[in-house]
Formats: structure tokens, C-alpha cells, sequence
């Protein structure tokens, strides 16, 4: 059994992980200052691509359902995510979004009946803290819409991990998210359109194999990952391994991109890591103490 949740657990860590990837991904192969069109272009061929192979729609509720989904884990989050991007400095966007665990935390005390621990509430706090260490510079400045715009992704975020708990879907996890990533890149299509126009037509090859990277690993294998892995864990501990994204940026920005590392950086990856690791240990529980023979209950028919 605890094999078997470390290995939920570690699967679908991988999706955060890759994740972590887009920033250098974007940054190294991608045509600058397109955001919303890689947004597009990562969502609606994957989610086309996934319902074509599961061959499956959805039926009753899940029409709307999946509608609101996708726009809560795709479509909003990701346009809420490049404006504060753009209007603010990486590590205040990342600092901001690293709250998306305690208001995960708070929404499925509210929806879901989960129960608020110490533990959990000083490891969201710790994680906020890491990932400031880890990603925030000295000089950053504050910008009151990109603030606002990365509260509000965090939060649509923290929502549809919530919701997608919640909603427990009766289809696959490919099926599933092939429609989330469908309806998200569907409300994204019109944002793209008004904001950077149409799509550009003379892509290189290097623009090709981003925007590939991106549809395949960062949304085919990734997405069904961390949706099979939120039905089968805490929306809680779900949300704590999105930490991860930041620390994998960092990493691949030290080892890939040639950027420095500071020995506080690395203090904050070691405070993320632990804070992360103490959500994930499950506590035992309490053994009752065995039944004296006279305090043995009397069947009672049924």
C-alpha cells in the first residue's frame, strides 16, 4: 500500500516537473513574445489529439463540467499566468503563485470536508517562503495588475485541483483531460487572436520542436499524469507538488542556461524540497488496543 502511494505520488510529481521545463523551452526555442499563441498551440492539438485516440465525449453534466474545468486549469490559469508574467519579474509571479497550496488547503476544508492541519498550514507557509529564497531578487519590483493577475492564477489553479476532486469524472484520465485541454485552448483561441493575432507562418525548425515539446510532454503526458494523480491523492498534497516547477527552472536555468546559483538559492530548494516531502509522509494511524473477552460487542442483526 505505501508502495503503491509513493508511486501516485512520484508519477505525478513528473507533470510539475516538465513544467519546469516551459521557462527554457520558451526562452531557447520559441519566437519571442508570443505566450498566449504557445498557450494555444500546447492545449487545443493535445486535447484534439486525446479525444481522437480515447474516442470518447463527454455526456450530461460533463459538458459543462469540462468547460469549466478547462477554463479554470487551462484557459484562465494560463492567461492569468503570462499577464503577471509580463508585468512582473519571474520571481515575484512564482513567489505569488507558490501560495496556490494553502488556498488549495482552504478550498477543500470548504468543499471538500478535509480536515486543517499544523503541519500542512506551516509546510504552505514554508514553501512560500523556499520558493522566495529561490526565485525572488533583491530588485523586484511590484506591478498592482501582475500581482492581482498572479493571485488570480493561483487561485483558479487551487480551484480546478479542488474541483477536479470533487467531480469525480467517468471517463479515463485521457479521455478527461483531452476535454479540458480542449475547452481551455477554445476559450484562449479568441484572447490569442485579439492580443498577438494569428499564429506566425514562418516557423523554423527550433520553433517546431518547442511548440512540440511543449503539445507532447508538457501537455499529452504531463496533463493525464497530474489528473489521474489529483483522483488518487489530497487535492492538498496535489497542490504542494506544483512547488516543484520553480526548483526544476531554477535547476535547468543552473545546468542547462548557464545562469549562477546562489548559496540562498539553494537554501530555498532544500526548504522547498522538505516542506514538500512533510506533506507527502502519511501520518499512521492510531492502533486501537484489542478487546478484553468480556468487552467483546454483541452482534447486532442487521
Amino acid at each position: 500500500m505505501l508502495n503503491n502511494r509513493w508511486n501516485v505520488v512520484l508519477l505525478t510529481a513528473i507533470a510539475p516537473m516538465v513544467w519546469g521545463t516551459t521557462y527554457a523551452v520558451t526562452s531557447e526555442l520559441l519566437p519571442p513574445d508570443r505566450p498566449l499563441t504557445a498557450s494555444v498551440l500546447r492545449a487545443l492539438p493535445a486535447g484534439l489529439l486525446l479525444v481522437a485516440v480515447t474516442r470518447k465525449l463527454p455526456r450530461g453534466s460533463w459538458w459543462w463540467r469540462s468547460l469549466v474545468l478547462g477554463t479554470l486549469n487551462i484557459g484562465a490559469f494560463f492567461a492569468l499566468l503570462f499577464l503577471a508574467a509580463y508585468r512582473l519579474p519571474g520571481g515575484v509571479a512564482a513567489t505569488v503563485n507558490a501560495i496556490q497550496p494553502l488556498l488549495a488547503m482552504g478550498l477543500s476544508f470548504l468543499l471538500l470536508g478535509e480536515k486543517l492541519t499544523t503541519r500542512m498550514l506551516l509546510a504552505g507557509i514554508a514553501g512560500v517562503a523556499g520558493v522566495s529564497l529561490l526565485v525572488l531578487r533583491a530588485q523586484a519590483r511590484l506591478d498592482v495588475i501582475g500581482v492581482l493577475a498572479a493571485l488570480g492564477g493561483a487561485l483558479v489553479m487551487a480551484t480546478g485541483v479542488v474541483l477536479s476532486k470533487r467531480w469525480r469524472s467517468p471517463a479515463s484520465p485521457l479521455a478527461t483531460t483531452g476535454w479540458q485541454l480542449v475547452a481551455g485552448g477554445l476559450v484562449l483561441l479568441p484572447v490569442m487572436l485579439l492580443v498577438e493575432g494569428t499564429p506566425p507562418t514562418d516557423l523554423s525548425g527550433q520553433n517546431l520542436i518547442g511548440y512540440g515539446y511543449l503539445m507532447i510532454v508538457g501537455a499529452v503526458i504531463a496533463y493525464p499524469l497530474w489528473f489521474r494523480g489529483i483522483s488518487m491523492m489530497s487535492p492538498t498534497s496535489a497542490a504542494f507538488l506544483g512547488l516543484l516547477s520553480p526548483v526544476v527552472a531554477t535547476a535547468l536555468g543552473w545546468l542547462a542556461l548557464g545562469q549562477s546559483l546562489t548559496p540562498l538559492q539553494a537554501v530555498g530548494a532544500v526548504i522547498v524540497l522538505a516542506a514538500l516531502a512533510s506533506t507527502q509522509i502519511a501520518r499512521r494511524p492510531r492502533r486501537e488496543a484489542p478487546l478484553l473477552p468480556e468487552e467483546t460487542p454483541t452482534p447486532v442483526a442487521r
